[in-house]
Protein backbone atom coordinates (compact mmCIF):
# COMPACT_ATOMS: atom_id res chain seq x y z
CA UNK A 1 0.00 0.00 0.00
CA UNK A 2 1.05 3.46 -0.93
CA UNK A 3 -0.28 6.58 0.78
CA UNK A 4 1.39 9.98 1.28
CA UNK A 5 0.86 10.52 4.83
CA UNK A 6 -1.57 12.97 4.62
CA UNK A 7 0.25 15.11 2.31
CA UNK A 8 3.32 15.49 4.47
CA UNK A 9 6.30 17.51 3.55
CA UNK A 10 8.89 15.89 5.82
CA UNK A 11 9.35 12.53 7.01
CA UNK A 12 12.02 12.40 9.85
CA UNK A 13 13.17 8.70 10.83
CA UNK A 14 14.25 9.01 14.57
CA UNK A 15 12.94 9.96 17.15
CA UNK A 16 15.62 11.47 19.73
CA UNK A 17 16.28 14.50 20.57
CA UNK A 18 18.12 15.60 16.77
CA UNK A 19 14.68 13.85 14.92
CA UNK A 20 11.91 15.92 17.48
CA UNK A 21 13.97 19.25 17.47
CA UNK A 22 14.47 19.37 13.70
CA UNK A 23 10.64 18.27 13.32
CA UNK A 24 9.57 21.44 15.89
CA UNK A 25 11.74 23.22 14.23
CA UNK A 26 10.20 22.61 10.75
CA UNK A 27 6.86 22.77 11.72
CA UNK A 28 7.03 26.21 13.07
CA UNK A 29 8.38 27.05 9.03
CA UNK A 30 5.32 26.13 7.88
CA UNK A 31 5.62 22.49 6.77
CA UNK A 32 3.60 19.01 7.72
CA UNK A 33 6.10 16.57 9.05
CA UNK A 34 5.42 13.00 10.41
CA UNK A 35 8.42 11.53 13.04
CA UNK A 36 8.92 7.75 12.70
CA UNK A 37 9.98 6.04 15.64
CA UNK A 38 11.49 2.37 15.11
CA UNK A 39 10.86 1.96 19.41
CA UNK A 40 9.34 4.79 21.87
CA UNK A 41 10.68 8.39 21.40
CA UNK A 42 13.86 9.34 23.09
CA UNK A 43 14.63 5.35 23.91
CA UNK A 44 17.75 5.72 22.13
CA UNK A 45 20.95 7.79 22.79
CA UNK A 46 19.11 10.53 24.22
CA UNK A 47 18.10 8.71 27.26
CA UNK A 48 20.75 7.24 28.13
CA UNK A 49 23.22 10.83 27.65
CA UNK A 50 24.05 13.43 31.03
CA UNK A 51 22.85 15.84 29.22
CA UNK A 52 26.49 18.24 29.85
CA UNK A 53 26.11 21.43 27.68
CA UNK A 54 29.93 22.01 27.87
CA UNK A 55 31.99 22.70 24.79
CA UNK A 56 34.51 24.28 26.37
CA UNK A 57 35.41 21.19 28.72
CA UNK A 58 35.28 19.30 25.52
CA UNK A 59 37.22 20.79 23.44
CA UNK A 60 39.51 18.60 21.16
CA UNK A 61 43.02 18.92 19.29
CA UNK A 62 43.08 19.34 15.99
CA UNK A 63 41.15 21.05 12.85
CA UNK A 64 38.39 18.79 13.22
CA UNK A 65 38.40 19.45 16.89
CA UNK A 66 38.30 23.51 16.24
CA UNK A 67 35.20 23.00 13.89
CA UNK A 68 33.39 20.67 16.54
CA UNK A 69 34.22 23.42 18.86
CA UNK A 70 32.30 26.25 17.06
CA UNK A 71 29.26 23.96 16.73
CA UNK A 72 29.36 23.43 20.58
CA UNK A 73 29.50 27.12 21.41
CA UNK A 74 27.39 28.39 18.80
CA UNK A 75 24.81 25.83 19.69
CA UNK A 76 25.81 26.45 23.49
CA UNK A 77 24.62 29.92 22.80
CA UNK A 78 21.34 29.37 21.22
CA UNK A 79 20.58 26.64 24.62
CA UNK A 80 18.83 29.13 26.77
CA UNK A 81 15.97 30.80 24.46
CA UNK A 82 15.60 27.20 23.03
CA UNK A 83 14.91 25.68 26.63
CA UNK A 84 12.85 28.69 27.61
CA UNK A 85 10.56 28.30 23.88
CA UNK A 86 10.43 24.76 24.78
CA UNK A 87 9.12 25.52 28.96
CA UNK A 88 6.62 28.21 27.63
CA UNK A 89 5.20 25.97 24.44
CA UNK A 90 4.56 23.04 26.98
CA UNK A 91 5.23 24.36 30.47
CA UNK A 92 7.24 21.49 31.40
CA UNK A 93 10.80 22.06 32.69
CA UNK A 94 13.86 20.46 30.66
CA UNK A 95 15.93 21.59 34.04
CA UNK A 96 18.42 23.90 32.53
CA UNK A 97 21.38 24.14 35.36
CA UNK A 98 24.09 26.78 34.63
CA UNK A 99 26.21 25.82 37.47
CA UNK A 100 29.53 25.03 35.23
CA UNK A 101 31.71 22.27 35.20
CA UNK A 102 35.14 21.07 37.35
CA UNK A 103 37.83 19.69 35.97
CA UNK A 104 39.47 17.56 38.19
CA UNK A 105 43.06 15.37 38.63
CA UNK A 106 43.57 12.69 41.13
CA UNK A 107 47.82 12.12 40.47
CA UNK A 108 50.75 14.20 38.76
CA UNK A 109 50.25 12.78 35.43
CA UNK A 110 46.53 13.70 35.31
CA UNK A 111 47.92 17.40 36.71
CA UNK A 112 50.39 17.88 33.80
CA UNK A 113 47.70 16.63 31.64
CA UNK A 114 45.70 19.76 33.19
CA UNK A 115 48.13 22.13 32.53
CA UNK A 116 48.17 21.20 29.05
CA UNK A 117 44.52 21.22 28.56
CA UNK A 118 44.76 24.54 30.56
CA UNK A 119 47.29 26.37 28.12
CA UNK A 120 44.91 24.56 25.02
CA UNK A 121 42.02 26.90 25.95
CA UNK A 122 43.50 29.66 26.61
CA UNK A 123 44.89 29.76 23.11
CA UNK A 124 41.67 29.59 21.96
CA UNK A 125 40.87 32.75 24.37
CA UNK A 126 38.16 30.40 26.51
CA UNK A 127 37.41 30.76 29.61
CA UNK A 128 38.79 28.40 31.77
CA UNK A 129 40.51 29.00 35.07
CA UNK A 130 43.76 26.80 37.20
CA UNK A 131 42.16 26.12 40.76
CA UNK A 132 44.61 24.68 43.59
CA UNK A 133 42.78 21.77 44.94
CA UNK A 134 42.23 23.94 48.50
CA UNK A 135 40.28 26.26 45.93
CA UNK A 136 38.40 23.58 44.65
CA UNK A 137 37.32 22.14 47.79
CA UNK A 138 35.82 25.55 48.65
CA UNK A 139 33.51 24.95 45.19
CA UNK A 140 32.75 21.37 45.96
CA UNK A 141 33.79 20.13 49.50
CA UNK A 142 32.44 16.67 48.19
CA UNK A 143 35.65 16.83 46.58
CA UNK A 144 38.43 13.85 48.00
CA UNK A 145 41.45 15.63 49.68
CA UNK A 146 43.69 13.32 46.89
CA UNK A 147 42.57 16.18 44.47
CA UNK A 148 45.94 17.38 42.47
CA UNK A 149 44.64 19.96 40.63
CA UNK A 150 41.35 21.42 38.70
CA UNK A 151 39.92 23.83 35.97
CA UNK A 152 37.02 25.61 36.98
CA UNK A 153 35.02 25.99 33.60
CA UNK A 154 32.24 28.33 35.13
CA UNK A 155 30.09 28.65 31.50
CA UNK A 156 29.08 25.02 31.23
CA UNK A 157 25.62 24.17 31.98
CA UNK A 158 23.70 21.10 31.34
CA UNK A 159 19.80 19.95 31.35
CA UNK A 160 17.85 16.63 31.59
CA UNK A 161 17.58 15.07 28.30
CA UNK A 162 14.93 12.75 29.51
CA UNK A 163 12.84 16.45 30.23
CA UNK A 164 13.78 17.89 26.96
CA UNK A 165 12.50 14.82 24.99
CA UNK A 166 9.23 15.08 26.98
CA UNK A 167 8.85 18.53 26.44
CA UNK A 168 10.02 18.40 22.72
CA UNK A 169 7.48 15.54 22.24
CA UNK A 170 4.55 17.56 23.32
CA UNK A 171 5.66 20.55 21.18
CA UNK A 172 5.73 18.53 18.62
CA UNK A 173 2.23 17.24 19.38
CA UNK A 174 1.06 20.30 19.85
CA UNK A 175 2.23 22.00 16.57
CA UNK A 176 1.02 19.37 14.57
CA UNK A 177 3.59 16.94 14.10
CA UNK A 178 2.13 13.17 13.35
CA UNK A 179 4.51 10.98 15.44
CA UNK A 180 4.47 7.31 15.33
CA UNK A 181 6.30 4.82 17.45
CA UNK A 182 6.93 1.33 17.40
CA UNK A 183 7.24 1.38 13.52
CA UNK A 184 10.04 -0.96 13.60
CA UNK A 185 12.52 -0.70 10.94
CA UNK A 186 11.79 1.41 7.68
CA UNK A 187 13.65 1.39 4.75
CA UNK A 188 14.29 4.19 2.04
CA UNK A 189 11.91 4.69 -0.88
CA UNK A 190 13.71 5.67 -3.96
CA UNK A 191 12.52 6.92 -7.45
CA UNK A 192 15.53 6.88 -9.45
CA UNK A 193 17.69 9.54 -8.04
CA UNK A 194 15.43 10.84 -4.99
CA UNK A 195 13.99 9.84 -2.27
CA UNK A 196 9.81 10.04 -2.10
CA UNK A 197 9.82 8.57 1.35
CA UNK A 198 9.61 5.91 3.34
CA UNK A 199 8.45 2.28 3.04
CA UNK A 200 7.08 0.27 6.76
CA UNK A 201 7.90 -2.85 8.28
CA UNK A 202 4.66 -4.31 7.41
CA UNK A 203 4.81 -2.93 3.52
CA UNK A 204 3.16 0.40 3.43
CA UNK A 205 4.56 3.38 1.99
CA UNK A 206 4.98 6.78 3.10
CA UNK A 207 5.61 9.29 0.68
CA UNK A 208 6.90 12.92 1.39
CA UNK A 209 8.95 15.74 -0.61
CA UNK A 210 11.53 15.26 1.60
CA UNK A 211 12.69 12.17 4.21
CA UNK A 212 15.59 13.26 6.92
CA UNK A 213 17.24 10.53 8.69
CA UNK A 214 18.07 11.18 12.20
CA UNK A 215 18.17 7.30 13.48
CA UNK A 216 21.76 7.60 15.60
CA UNK A 217 23.43 4.62 15.91
CA UNK A 218 21.32 3.41 13.04
CA UNK A 219 21.85 6.10 10.52
CA UNK A 220 23.64 3.60 8.53
CA UNK A 221 21.58 0.56 8.98
CA UNK A 222 18.36 2.48 7.04
CA UNK A 223 17.54 0.01 4.12
CA UNK A 224 17.05 1.36 0.70
CA UNK A 225 20.00 3.45 0.65
CA UNK A 226 21.98 2.41 -2.58
CA UNK A 227 25.59 2.24 -2.19
CA UNK A 228 26.79 5.38 -2.85
CA UNK A 229 24.30 6.95 -0.95
CA UNK A 230 25.39 6.37 2.91
CA UNK A 231 27.35 7.89 5.48
CA UNK A 232 30.01 6.15 7.94
CA UNK A 233 28.20 6.36 10.99
CA UNK A 234 28.94 3.29 13.66
CA UNK A 235 27.38 2.42 16.86
CA UNK A 236 30.25 3.58 20.21
CA UNK A 237 28.54 2.13 23.45
CA UNK A 238 28.54 3.82 26.15
CA UNK A 239 27.24 2.74 29.90
CA UNK A 240 25.85 4.90 32.20
CA UNK A 241 24.92 4.66 36.25
CA UNK A 242 21.80 6.80 37.28
CA UNK A 243 22.13 7.23 41.10
CA UNK A 244 20.23 9.13 43.86
CA UNK A 245 20.98 10.70 47.53
CA UNK A 246 18.22 9.31 49.66
CA UNK A 247 19.51 12.68 51.50
CA UNK A 248 18.33 15.05 48.53
CA UNK A 249 20.53 17.55 46.59
CA UNK A 250 23.61 19.13 48.35
CA UNK A 251 26.57 16.84 47.08
CA UNK A 252 27.69 18.12 44.00
CA UNK A 253 26.46 21.57 42.75
CA UNK A 254 28.16 21.46 39.22
CA UNK A 255 29.67 19.20 36.81
CA UNK A 256 33.01 17.28 37.38
CA UNK A 257 34.56 15.68 34.94
CA UNK A 258 37.73 13.37 35.43
CA UNK A 259 39.92 11.35 33.23
CA UNK A 260 37.72 8.67 32.79
CA UNK A 261 34.35 10.13 33.32
CA UNK A 262 32.28 12.44 34.55
CA UNK A 263 29.20 13.06 37.55
CA UNK A 264 26.59 15.37 36.45
CA UNK A 265 24.31 16.69 39.03
CA UNK A 266 20.59 17.07 39.07
CA UNK A 267 18.34 19.45 40.71
CA UNK A 268 16.21 16.30 42.78
CA UNK A 269 19.28 14.84 43.98
CA UNK A 270 20.15 12.47 41.51
CA UNK A 271 23.39 12.04 39.26
CA UNK A 272 24.59 10.92 36.04
CA UNK A 273 27.88 8.96 36.29
CA UNK A 274 29.44 7.88 32.72
CA UNK A 275 30.09 7.26 30.47
CA UNK A 276 32.52 4.18 28.75
CA UNK A 277 33.32 4.31 24.79
CA UNK A 278 33.90 0.86 23.37
CA UNK A 279 33.94 0.18 20.50
CA UNK A 280 31.14 -2.94 20.09
CA UNK A 281 29.20 -2.64 17.44
CA UNK A 282 25.54 -2.81 18.01
CA UNK A 283 26.05 -4.79 21.49
CA UNK A 284 23.54 -2.81 23.98
CA UNK A 285 24.49 -5.23 27.28
CA UNK A 286 25.57 -3.39 30.44
CA UNK A 287 28.13 -5.03 32.30
CA UNK A 288 29.60 -5.28 35.94
CA UNK A 289 33.08 -4.48 34.69
CA UNK A 290 31.41 -0.84 33.26
CA UNK A 291 30.07 -0.21 36.41
CA UNK A 292 32.22 -1.13 38.41
CA UNK A 293 34.96 1.26 36.76
CA UNK A 294 32.89 4.46 36.60
CA UNK A 295 32.30 3.89 40.09
CA UNK A 296 35.85 2.86 41.11
CA UNK A 297 36.93 6.13 39.24
CA UNK A 298 34.06 8.82 40.77
CA UNK A 299 34.72 6.95 44.23
CA UNK A 300 38.09 8.41 44.36
CA UNK A 301 37.37 11.83 43.61
CA UNK A 302 33.93 11.96 45.29
CA UNK A 303 34.05 9.55 48.12
CA UNK A 304 30.56 10.48 48.79
CA UNK A 305 29.33 8.42 45.91
CA UNK A 306 29.47 4.90 47.82
CA UNK A 307 26.32 6.65 49.89
CA UNK A 308 24.22 6.98 46.84
CA UNK A 309 22.03 4.95 45.25
CA UNK A 310 21.73 3.27 42.24
CA UNK A 311 18.44 3.64 40.47
CA UNK A 312 19.58 2.43 36.48
CA UNK A 313 22.31 1.34 34.52
CA UNK A 314 21.47 1.88 31.49
CA UNK A 315 23.52 1.51 27.86
CA UNK A 316 23.62 3.83 24.70
CA UNK A 317 25.21 3.62 21.56
CA UNK A 318 26.29 7.12 19.98
CA UNK A 319 26.46 7.75 16.39
CA UNK A 320 30.61 8.37 15.87
CA UNK A 321 32.03 9.33 12.35
CA UNK A 322 35.34 9.27 11.30
CA UNK A 323 36.09 13.04 12.22
CA UNK A 324 34.27 13.24 14.97
CA UNK A 325 31.84 15.92 13.23
CA UNK A 326 28.19 15.41 12.86
CA UNK A 327 26.40 14.84 9.28
CA UNK A 328 24.39 17.34 8.30
CA UNK A 329 22.36 18.09 5.26
CA UNK A 330 21.46 16.89 1.57
CA UNK A 331 22.81 13.36 0.51
CA UNK A 332 23.76 12.54 -2.70
CA UNK A 333 19.87 11.90 -3.64
CA UNK A 334 17.41 14.35 -4.18
CA UNK A 335 15.08 14.71 -0.96
CA UNK A 336 17.23 13.17 1.38
CA UNK A 337 18.77 15.33 4.31
CA UNK A 338 21.12 13.92 6.95
CA UNK A 339 21.30 14.70 10.59
CA UNK A 340 22.96 12.74 12.37
CA UNK A 341 26.63 11.87 13.61
CA UNK A 342 26.55 13.76 16.82
CA UNK A 343 28.68 11.52 18.48
CA UNK A 344 28.55 12.52 22.38
CA UNK A 345 27.26 16.08 21.37
CA UNK A 346 23.95 15.25 20.23
CA UNK A 347 22.17 17.40 23.30
CA UNK A 348 24.92 20.25 23.08
CA UNK A 349 24.19 20.03 19.23
CA UNK A 350 20.35 19.78 18.95
CA UNK A 351 19.41 23.37 18.93
CA UNK A 352 21.62 24.33 15.83
CA UNK A 353 21.38 21.24 14.16
CA UNK A 354 17.40 21.33 14.59
CA UNK A 355 17.94 25.70 13.08
CA UNK A 356 20.09 24.47 10.14
CA UNK A 357 18.15 21.49 8.66
CA UNK A 358 14.76 23.25 8.85
CA UNK A 359 16.52 26.22 7.03
CA UNK A 360 17.42 23.53 4.41
CA UNK A 361 14.26 22.01 4.73
CA UNK A 362 12.28 25.25 3.79
CA UNK A 363 14.54 25.82 0.72
CA UNK A 364 16.97 28.14 2.04
CA UNK A 365 20.81 27.07 2.17
CA UNK A 366 22.01 28.95 5.22
CA UNK A 367 25.21 31.17 5.29
CA UNK A 368 26.95 28.62 7.61
CA UNK A 369 30.59 27.69 6.47
CA UNK A 370 30.14 24.96 9.46
CA UNK A 371 27.92 22.86 6.81
CA UNK A 372 31.00 22.25 4.98
CA UNK A 373 33.03 21.33 7.19
CA UNK A 374 29.88 18.39 8.18
CA UNK A 375 28.52 17.53 4.29
CA UNK A 376 27.86 14.02 3.71
CA UNK A 377 29.93 13.97 0.91
CA UNK A 378 33.06 14.28 2.68
CA UNK A 379 33.57 11.22 3.10
CA UNK A 380 33.46 10.37 -0.96
CA UNK A 381 31.79 7.35 -2.12
CA UNK A 382 29.23 7.01 0.81
CA UNK A 383 29.74 3.99 3.52
CA UNK A 384 28.76 0.26 4.02
CA UNK A 385 25.56 -0.65 5.14
CA UNK A 386 25.32 -1.94 9.11
CA UNK A 387 22.65 -4.33 9.94
CA UNK A 388 22.55 -4.41 13.27
CA UNK A 389 20.47 -8.25 13.12
CA UNK A 390 23.71 -9.58 12.50
CA UNK A 391 24.67 -8.83 16.28
CA UNK A 392 21.28 -10.52 17.22
CA UNK A 393 19.48 -7.22 17.44
CA UNK A 394 15.86 -7.12 16.47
Amino acid sequence: MTRDAGNQDVIVVGGGIIGLAVAWRARQRGMRVTVLEREAVGGGATRVAAGMLAPVAEVEFGGAGRRLLELGLRSAELWPAFAAELEAATERSVGLAAAGTLMVARDDDEARELERQLAFRASLGLNARRMRPSESRELEPALAPAVRLALEIPEDRAVDPRLVTSALLRACQLAGVRVLEHVGRVALAVDGDSASGVQLADGERLLAQDVVVASGAWSAAVHGLPPAAGVPVRPVKGQTLRLRDPAGPGLLSRSVRFAEGYLVPRADGRYVLGGTVEERGFDEAATAGGAYALLRDAFELVPGVSELEIEELCVGLRPGTPDNLPVLGPGTLRGLVWATGHYRNGILQAPLTAELVAELLGGGRPDEPLLDACTPERFGGGAAHLEPAAVGLP
